[in-house]
């Protein structure tokens, strides 16, 4: 993974809104089962950069290309950072970063981005998880099953291209 990156050039499959790197930036990354998701964020929240990948099981490289391709984007510009993810606990204690709870992380930018939802579905790569936001905040999530969530949906899309 690390012989793709190259410090201050755009990442290909990569959002990069160099127009809206201003002011103090969050970047975010939610370390799922299957892949590593990364966004920068200004105060306004329009997206600055963002990146998607799978990690292949070698959760650290990833997500260390992932920080090395944004702060090569975005060196010296003040940033808040945060990890989410069923992977992301473990790294966001080897970097010394704020850890968030994903059905937290998940509410929070539901509530931040889209107000007026009722409910909101996310489907990982291991579980399924169903936010309703109409009598207050209530949250269900199904066992630890491929059966129904995101790797068996990205299984069956593989088996049909």
């Amino acid at each position: 993974m690390s012989d793709e990156i190259k410090i201050g050039v755009v990442p290909e499959g990569s959002i990069w809104n160099p127009e809206a790197a201003y002011g103090t930036l969050h970047l975010g990354i939610d370390v799922g089962s299957t892949t590593v998701k990364l966004a920068v964020l200004n105060d306004d929240n329009q997206i600055v950069y963002a990146k998607y990948q799978r990690h292949h099981t070698d959760v650290r490289a990833c997500a260390r290309d992932r920080f090395v391709g944004a702060a090569g984007l975005l060196e010296r510009t003040p940033m808040t950072c945060a990890i989410t993810g069923s992977g992301g606990l473990l790294l966001s204690q080897w970097l010394g970063l704020e850890f968030v709870q994903e059905v937290i992380a998940s509410k929070r930018a539901v509530e931040t981005l889209i107000p007026a939802t009722d409910v909101a579905i996310e489907l990982g790569g291991e579980d399924a998880k169903i936010i309703y936001f109409d009598q207050g905040i209530e949250q269900r999530m199904n066992g630890t099953c491929a059966g129904g969530t995101g790797a068996f949906i990205d299984q069956m899309a593989t088996l049909l291209h």
